[in-house]
Protein backbone atom coordinates (compact mmCIF):
# COMPACT_ATOMS: atom_id res chain seq x y z
CA UNK A 1 0.00 0.00 0.00
CA UNK A 2 3.01 2.22 0.79
CA UNK A 3 4.49 1.82 -2.43
CA UNK A 4 1.12 2.60 -4.19
CA UNK A 5 0.91 5.92 -2.28
CA UNK A 6 4.38 6.61 -3.75
CA UNK A 7 4.37 5.79 -7.10
CA UNK A 8 0.90 7.34 -7.68
CA UNK A 9 1.52 11.37 -7.65
CA UNK A 10 4.42 10.59 -9.84
CA UNK A 11 2.39 8.60 -12.51
CA UNK A 12 -0.10 11.26 -12.27
CA UNK A 13 2.21 14.45 -12.83
CA UNK A 14 3.93 12.60 -15.92
CA UNK A 15 0.28 11.59 -17.44
CA UNK A 16 -0.81 15.30 -17.15
CA UNK A 17 2.62 16.73 -18.63
CA UNK A 18 1.68 14.51 -21.94
CA UNK A 19 -2.06 16.36 -21.78
CA UNK A 20 -2.47 19.27 -24.01
CA UNK A 21 -4.20 22.34 -23.13
CA UNK A 22 -7.40 21.84 -24.61
CA UNK A 23 -7.53 18.23 -22.80
CA UNK A 24 -6.35 20.33 -19.15
CA UNK A 25 -9.01 22.35 -19.43
CA UNK A 26 -11.70 19.47 -20.15
CA UNK A 27 -9.98 17.36 -17.10
CA UNK A 28 -9.92 20.53 -14.72
CA UNK A 29 -13.76 21.42 -15.60
CA UNK A 30 -14.83 18.10 -15.11
CA UNK A 31 -12.74 17.56 -11.55
CA UNK A 32 -14.64 21.13 -10.22
CA UNK A 33 -17.67 19.34 -11.13
CA UNK A 34 -17.44 16.19 -9.52
CA UNK A 35 -15.89 17.50 -6.76
CA UNK A 36 -19.33 19.93 -6.45
CA UNK A 37 -21.43 16.64 -7.50
CA UNK A 38 -19.54 14.85 -4.67
CA UNK A 39 -19.94 17.42 -1.82
CA UNK A 40 -24.12 17.65 -2.83
CA UNK A 41 -24.18 14.02 -2.82
CA UNK A 42 -22.58 13.88 0.69
CA UNK A 43 -24.55 16.51 2.33
CA UNK A 44 -28.04 14.82 1.25
CA UNK A 45 -26.45 11.52 2.33
CA UNK A 46 -25.45 12.57 6.23
CA UNK A 47 -28.66 14.88 6.32
CA UNK A 48 -30.76 11.70 5.58
CA UNK A 49 -28.28 9.52 7.95
CA UNK A 50 -28.67 12.19 10.61
CA UNK A 51 -31.98 11.77 10.70
CA UNK A 52 -32.09 8.01 10.78
CA UNK A 53 -29.75 7.90 13.32
CA UNK A 54 -32.16 10.64 15.71
CA UNK A 55 -34.86 8.66 14.95
CA UNK A 56 -33.31 5.05 15.33
CA UNK A 57 -30.83 6.14 18.80
CA UNK A 58 -31.58 8.93 19.11
CA UNK A 59 -35.27 8.39 20.49
CA UNK A 60 -34.23 4.94 22.53
CA UNK A 61 -31.07 6.23 24.34
CA UNK A 62 -30.17 9.95 25.73
CA UNK A 63 -27.86 11.29 23.12
CA UNK A 64 -26.34 14.65 22.85
CA UNK A 65 -26.35 16.52 19.51
CA UNK A 66 -22.34 15.97 19.64
CA UNK A 67 -22.45 12.32 19.81
CA UNK A 68 -25.54 12.01 16.58
CA UNK A 69 -23.31 14.03 14.78
CA UNK A 70 -20.02 11.83 15.64
CA UNK A 71 -22.37 8.73 14.79
CA UNK A 72 -23.36 9.91 11.16
CA UNK A 73 -19.71 11.05 10.55
CA UNK A 74 -18.89 7.35 11.29
CA UNK A 75 -21.70 5.55 9.10
CA UNK A 76 -21.52 8.16 6.17
CA UNK A 77 -18.45 7.63 4.37
CA UNK A 78 -19.09 3.87 3.59
CA UNK A 79 -22.73 5.12 2.12
CA UNK A 80 -21.08 7.86 0.27
CA UNK A 81 -18.43 5.35 -1.18
CA UNK A 82 -21.55 3.47 -2.64
CA UNK A 83 -22.90 5.97 -4.28
CA UNK A 84 -19.14 7.46 -6.37
CA UNK A 85 -20.61 5.81 -8.88
CA UNK A 86 -23.93 8.79 -9.75
CA UNK A 87 -21.25 11.39 -8.25
CA UNK A 88 -19.35 10.76 -11.50
CA UNK A 89 -22.07 10.04 -13.69
CA UNK A 90 -23.91 13.75 -12.46
CA UNK A 91 -20.28 15.44 -12.07
CA UNK A 92 -19.53 14.53 -15.82
CA UNK A 93 -22.74 15.45 -17.12
CA UNK A 94 -22.83 19.02 -15.40
CA UNK A 95 -19.04 19.38 -16.19
CA UNK A 96 -20.08 18.84 -20.47
CA UNK A 97 -23.68 20.22 -20.31
CA UNK A 98 -21.64 23.41 -19.46
CA UNK A 99 -18.63 23.14 -21.90
CA UNK A 100 -21.71 22.55 -24.60
CA UNK A 101 -23.60 25.25 -23.76
CA UNK A 102 -21.04 28.21 -23.91
CA UNK A 103 -20.10 26.20 -27.41
CA UNK A 104 -16.14 25.45 -26.03
CA UNK A 105 -17.01 21.28 -27.25
CA UNK A 106 -18.63 23.42 -30.45
CA UNK A 107 -15.07 24.91 -31.15
CA UNK A 108 -13.17 22.02 -29.88
CA UNK A 109 -14.62 19.97 -32.46
CA UNK A 110 -14.54 22.46 -35.30
CA UNK A 111 -10.46 22.64 -35.05
CA UNK A 112 -10.66 19.01 -35.51
CA UNK A 113 -10.42 17.52 -31.88
CA UNK A 114 -11.61 14.35 -31.78
CA UNK A 115 -14.55 13.90 -28.83
CA UNK A 116 -12.16 10.62 -27.64
CA UNK A 117 -9.33 13.39 -26.81
CA UNK A 118 -11.45 15.44 -24.26
CA UNK A 119 -13.15 12.35 -22.77
CA UNK A 120 -10.85 10.07 -22.21
CA UNK A 121 -8.50 11.88 -19.69
CA UNK A 122 -11.94 12.51 -17.63
CA UNK A 123 -12.54 8.37 -18.19
CA UNK A 124 -8.56 7.99 -17.01
CA UNK A 125 -8.74 10.23 -13.92
CA UNK A 126 -12.15 8.47 -12.65
CA UNK A 127 -10.17 5.03 -13.05
CA UNK A 128 -7.49 6.28 -11.24
CA UNK A 129 -9.64 8.19 -8.45
CA UNK A 130 -11.22 4.17 -8.30
CA UNK A 131 -7.93 2.67 -7.21
CA UNK A 132 -7.46 5.31 -4.64
CA UNK A 133 -11.02 4.26 -3.31
CA UNK A 134 -10.40 0.61 -3.03
CA UNK A 135 -7.40 1.17 -1.92
CA UNK A 136 -6.99 4.11 0.88
CA UNK A 137 -10.62 5.66 1.19
CA UNK A 138 -12.45 2.29 1.23
CA UNK A 139 -9.88 0.83 4.46
CA UNK A 140 -10.84 4.01 6.25
CA UNK A 141 -14.20 4.01 5.67
CA UNK A 142 -14.74 0.08 6.72
CA UNK A 143 -13.28 1.23 9.81
CA UNK A 144 -15.43 3.95 10.51
CA UNK A 145 -18.30 1.87 9.50
CA UNK A 146 -17.02 -1.28 11.96
CA UNK A 147 -17.09 2.12 14.61
CA UNK A 148 -20.39 2.85 14.08
CA UNK A 149 -21.51 -0.35 14.75
CA UNK A 150 -19.89 -0.93 18.01
CA UNK A 151 -20.24 2.10 19.20
CA UNK A 152 -24.50 1.91 18.10
CA UNK A 153 -24.73 -1.45 19.77
CA UNK A 154 -23.12 -0.60 22.65
CA UNK A 155 -25.52 2.59 23.61
CA UNK A 156 -28.24 0.19 22.99
CA UNK A 157 -27.09 -2.26 25.37
CA UNK A 158 -26.58 0.60 27.87
CA UNK A 159 -30.47 1.43 28.05
CA UNK A 160 -32.08 0.71 31.50
CA UNK A 161 -34.08 -2.68 31.59
CA UNK A 162 -31.84 -4.38 29.21
CA UNK A 163 -31.51 -8.30 29.17
CA UNK A 164 -27.88 -8.98 29.90
CA UNK A 165 -28.53 -12.91 30.31
CA UNK A 166 -25.90 -14.84 29.02
CA UNK A 167 -26.40 -15.58 25.09
CA UNK A 168 -25.37 -19.17 23.45
CA UNK A 169 -21.80 -19.40 22.30
CA UNK A 170 -22.06 -21.35 18.61
CA UNK A 171 -18.37 -21.60 17.23
CA UNK A 172 -16.92 -23.71 14.50
CA UNK A 173 -13.49 -25.09 13.03
CA UNK A 174 -12.56 -26.92 10.65
CA UNK A 175 -9.55 -27.91 7.96
CA UNK A 176 -9.79 -30.50 4.68
CA UNK A 177 -10.78 -33.23 6.87
CA UNK A 178 -12.55 -32.36 9.89
CA UNK A 179 -15.03 -29.92 10.77
CA UNK A 180 -15.99 -29.58 14.44
CA UNK A 181 -19.57 -27.39 15.30
CA UNK A 182 -18.95 -26.22 19.05
CA UNK A 183 -21.81 -24.49 21.00
CA UNK A 184 -22.01 -23.72 24.68
CA UNK A 185 -24.40 -22.44 26.82
CA UNK A 186 -22.41 -19.47 28.34
CA UNK A 187 -19.37 -18.29 27.77
CA UNK A 188 -16.98 -16.62 31.15
CA UNK A 189 -16.82 -13.01 30.59
CA UNK A 190 -13.01 -12.01 29.48
CA UNK A 191 -12.14 -15.81 29.21
CA UNK A 192 -11.90 -18.69 26.81
CA UNK A 193 -13.90 -20.79 29.22
CA UNK A 194 -16.84 -21.77 28.20
CA UNK A 195 -19.52 -24.05 30.04
CA UNK A 196 -21.99 -26.62 28.91
CA UNK A 197 -20.22 -27.22 25.41
CA UNK A 198 -21.60 -29.61 23.08
CA UNK A 199 -19.04 -30.69 20.19
CA UNK A 200 -20.11 -32.12 16.57
CA UNK A 201 -17.81 -33.84 14.90
CA UNK A 202 -18.09 -34.24 11.25
CA UNK A 203 -15.67 -36.15 8.77
CA UNK A 204 -15.24 -34.43 5.30
CA UNK A 205 -15.15 -37.19 2.51
CA UNK A 206 -12.93 -36.69 -0.99
CA UNK A 207 -16.09 -35.45 -2.69
CA UNK A 208 -16.43 -32.74 -0.42
CA UNK A 209 -19.44 -34.16 1.15
CA UNK A 210 -19.50 -34.05 5.58
CA UNK A 211 -20.41 -36.95 7.49
CA UNK A 212 -21.43 -37.22 11.17
CA UNK A 213 -18.89 -39.10 13.27
CA UNK A 214 -19.22 -38.25 17.15
CA UNK A 215 -20.77 -35.68 19.75
CA UNK A 216 -19.17 -34.81 22.68
CA UNK A 217 -20.17 -33.06 25.54
CA UNK A 218 -17.99 -31.46 28.69
CA UNK A 219 -19.11 -29.67 31.78
CA UNK A 220 -16.47 -27.27 30.43
CA UNK A 221 -14.12 -26.18 27.57
CA UNK A 222 -11.19 -24.09 27.70
CA UNK A 223 -9.03 -22.84 24.53
CA UNK A 224 -5.27 -22.99 25.19
CA UNK A 225 -3.17 -22.39 22.17
CA UNK A 226 -3.74 -25.56 20.01
CA UNK A 227 -6.01 -27.22 21.41
CA UNK A 228 -9.35 -27.44 22.99
CA UNK A 229 -9.01 -28.52 27.35
CA UNK A 230 -12.11 -30.57 28.59
CA UNK A 231 -13.34 -31.50 31.86
CA UNK A 232 -15.92 -34.01 32.46
CA UNK A 233 -16.21 -34.87 29.14
CA UNK A 234 -18.77 -37.70 27.57
CA UNK A 235 -17.70 -38.70 23.68
CA UNK A 236 -20.58 -41.09 21.44
CA UNK A 237 -19.78 -41.66 18.21
CA UNK A 238 -22.57 -43.26 15.45
CA UNK A 239 -23.58 -46.63 16.83
CA UNK A 240 -21.08 -46.90 19.73
CA UNK A 241 -21.52 -46.31 23.46
CA UNK A 242 -20.52 -43.45 24.63
CA UNK A 243 -17.13 -42.81 26.70
CA UNK A 244 -16.69 -40.56 29.47
CA UNK A 245 -13.29 -38.85 30.59
CA UNK A 246 -12.20 -36.78 33.26
CA UNK A 247 -10.29 -35.16 31.52
CA UNK A 248 -9.84 -35.33 27.28
CA UNK A 249 -7.98 -32.18 24.61
CA UNK A 250 -9.55 -31.64 21.32
CA UNK A 251 -7.06 -30.35 18.31
CA UNK A 252 -7.83 -26.73 17.45
CA UNK A 253 -7.16 -24.58 15.00
CA UNK A 254 -8.48 -21.23 16.21
CA UNK A 255 -7.14 -18.66 18.24
CA UNK A 256 -7.94 -16.69 21.45
CA UNK A 257 -8.03 -13.49 19.71
CA UNK A 258 -10.06 -14.53 17.20
CA UNK A 259 -12.06 -17.55 17.93
CA UNK A 260 -14.86 -15.34 19.71
CA UNK A 261 -14.68 -12.34 17.55
CA UNK A 262 -16.84 -13.49 14.89
CA UNK A 263 -16.46 -12.04 11.46
CA UNK A 264 -16.86 -8.54 10.48
CA UNK A 265 -19.94 -8.24 8.00
CA UNK A 266 -18.95 -7.36 4.38
CA UNK A 267 -19.01 -3.72 4.03
CA UNK A 268 -17.25 -2.83 7.15
CA UNK A 269 -14.56 -5.00 5.46
CA UNK A 270 -11.08 -3.32 4.44
CA UNK A 271 -10.01 -4.35 1.13
CA UNK A 272 -7.48 -5.48 2.34
CA UNK A 273 -8.42 -8.08 4.64
CA UNK A 274 -10.91 -9.26 2.47
CA UNK A 275 -8.89 -11.74 0.72
CA UNK A 276 -7.22 -13.43 4.11
CA UNK A 277 -10.61 -13.30 5.66
CA UNK A 278 -11.95 -15.16 2.93
CA UNK A 279 -9.37 -18.27 3.01
CA UNK A 280 -10.30 -17.85 7.07
CA UNK A 281 -13.87 -18.60 6.51
CA UNK A 282 -13.28 -21.09 4.09
CA UNK A 283 -11.20 -23.00 6.13
CA UNK A 284 -13.65 -22.95 9.10
CA UNK A 285 -16.16 -24.52 6.21
CA UNK A 286 -18.33 -21.73 6.10
CA UNK A 287 -19.30 -20.11 2.61
CA UNK A 288 -17.47 -16.64 1.67
CA UNK A 289 -19.52 -16.07 -1.30
CA UNK A 290 -20.78 -12.50 0.36
CA UNK A 291 -17.23 -11.56 1.17
CA UNK A 292 -15.63 -12.81 -2.43
CA UNK A 293 -18.78 -10.95 -4.13
CA UNK A 294 -17.52 -7.63 -2.40
CA UNK A 295 -14.04 -8.39 -3.32
CA UNK A 296 -14.68 -8.46 -6.76
CA UNK A 297 -17.13 -5.18 -6.97
CA UNK A 298 -14.27 -3.23 -4.88
CA UNK A 299 -11.82 -4.46 -7.61
CA UNK A 300 -14.23 -3.74 -10.26
CA UNK A 301 -15.03 0.06 -8.93
CA UNK A 302 -12.36 1.80 -11.21
CA UNK A 303 -13.98 0.33 -14.52
CA UNK A 304 -16.85 1.71 -13.12
CA UNK A 305 -15.88 4.87 -12.60
CA UNK A 306 -14.50 5.48 -16.12
CA UNK A 307 -17.54 3.78 -17.66
CA UNK A 308 -19.85 6.16 -15.80
CA UNK A 309 -17.85 9.41 -17.10
CA UNK A 310 -17.49 8.23 -20.96
CA UNK A 311 -21.48 7.56 -20.48
CA UNK A 312 -22.83 10.95 -19.08
CA UNK A 313 -19.40 12.47 -21.75
CA UNK A 314 -21.69 10.44 -24.51
CA UNK A 315 -24.85 11.92 -23.18
CA UNK A 316 -23.91 15.53 -23.22
CA UNK A 317 -22.16 15.67 -26.55
CA UNK A 318 -25.09 16.62 -28.68
CA UNK A 319 -25.73 20.09 -29.88
CA UNK A 320 -27.95 22.64 -27.29
CA UNK A 321 -29.14 24.16 -30.51
CA UNK A 322 -31.08 21.03 -31.45
CA UNK A 323 -33.16 21.51 -28.74
CA UNK A 324 -33.29 17.97 -27.48
CA UNK A 325 -30.23 18.71 -24.79
CA UNK A 326 -33.05 17.81 -21.34
CA UNK A 327 -33.47 14.69 -22.83
CA UNK A 328 -30.73 13.48 -22.87
CA UNK A 329 -29.71 14.46 -19.74
CA UNK A 330 -32.77 12.98 -18.27
CA UNK A 331 -32.12 9.89 -20.40
CA UNK A 332 -28.40 9.61 -18.90
CA UNK A 333 -29.88 10.08 -15.32
CA UNK A 334 -32.49 7.15 -15.45
CA UNK A 335 -29.64 4.68 -17.92
CA UNK A 336 -27.95 5.55 -14.69
CA UNK A 337 -30.32 4.21 -11.94
CA UNK A 338 -31.32 1.24 -14.58
CA UNK A 339 -27.71 0.17 -14.23
CA UNK A 340 -27.54 1.06 -10.13
CA UNK A 341 -30.86 -1.45 -9.86
CA UNK A 342 -29.31 -3.96 -12.52
CA UNK A 343 -26.20 -3.82 -9.94
CA UNK A 344 -28.55 -4.43 -6.93
CA UNK A 345 -29.94 -7.43 -8.83
CA UNK A 346 -26.66 -9.04 -9.88
CA UNK A 347 -25.63 -8.60 -6.33
CA UNK A 348 -28.53 -10.29 -5.18
CA UNK A 349 -28.19 -13.28 -7.81
CA UNK A 350 -24.49 -13.44 -6.50
CA UNK A 351 -25.22 -13.82 -2.59
CA UNK A 352 -27.67 -16.39 -3.50
CA UNK A 353 -24.93 -18.26 -5.42
CA UNK A 354 -27.17 -18.17 -8.60
CA UNK A 355 -24.64 -16.34 -10.15
CA UNK A 356 -20.75 -16.62 -9.04
CA UNK A 357 -19.32 -13.88 -7.80
CA UNK A 358 -17.06 -12.78 -10.02
CA UNK A 359 -20.15 -12.97 -12.89
CA UNK A 360 -22.62 -11.30 -10.43
CA UNK A 361 -19.66 -7.90 -10.01
CA UNK A 362 -18.30 -7.81 -13.31
CA UNK A 363 -21.75 -7.63 -15.22
CA UNK A 364 -22.93 -4.54 -14.09
CA UNK A 365 -19.70 -2.62 -15.45
CA UNK A 366 -19.32 -4.46 -18.61
CA UNK A 367 -22.67 -2.90 -19.18
CA UNK A 368 -21.89 0.20 -18.47
CA UNK A 369 -18.82 0.43 -20.73
CA UNK A 370 -20.04 -1.08 -23.91
CA UNK A 371 -23.38 1.02 -23.60
CA UNK A 372 -21.27 4.30 -22.92
CA UNK A 373 -18.56 3.05 -25.93
CA UNK A 374 -21.77 2.17 -27.79
CA UNK A 375 -23.58 5.57 -28.17
CA UNK A 376 -20.09 7.67 -28.00
CA UNK A 377 -19.51 5.85 -31.04
CA UNK A 378 -22.86 6.30 -32.79
CA UNK A 379 -22.10 10.15 -31.52
CA UNK A 380 -18.82 10.98 -32.96
CA UNK A 381 -18.41 8.20 -35.82
CA UNK A 382 -22.20 7.90 -36.94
Amino acid sequence: MRRIRTRLPGFLANWQRRLTSIEQYVLTRTLRAVGGALAVISAVIMLIDFVEISRDIGGRVDVSAIGLIGLMLMKSPAVILQLLPFVFLFGVLAAFIGLNRRSELIAMRAAGVSAWRFIFPAAGAAFIIGILTITILNPFASWLDGQYQRSSDALLESREGLNTEPAAVWLRQGDGRTQVVITAEERDADSSLLRNVSMFVYATGDDGRRAFQRRIEAETARLVPGAWELTNAREAAAGEQAVTYATLSIRSNLTLDKAFEGYEPPRSTPFWRLPGLISTIESAGFSATQYRLRLHELLATPLMFAAMSVLAAAFSLRLMRLGDMPLMVVSAVGLGFVFYFVSALMRALGESEVLPPFAAAWIPPLLVVLSAFTLLCYTEDG
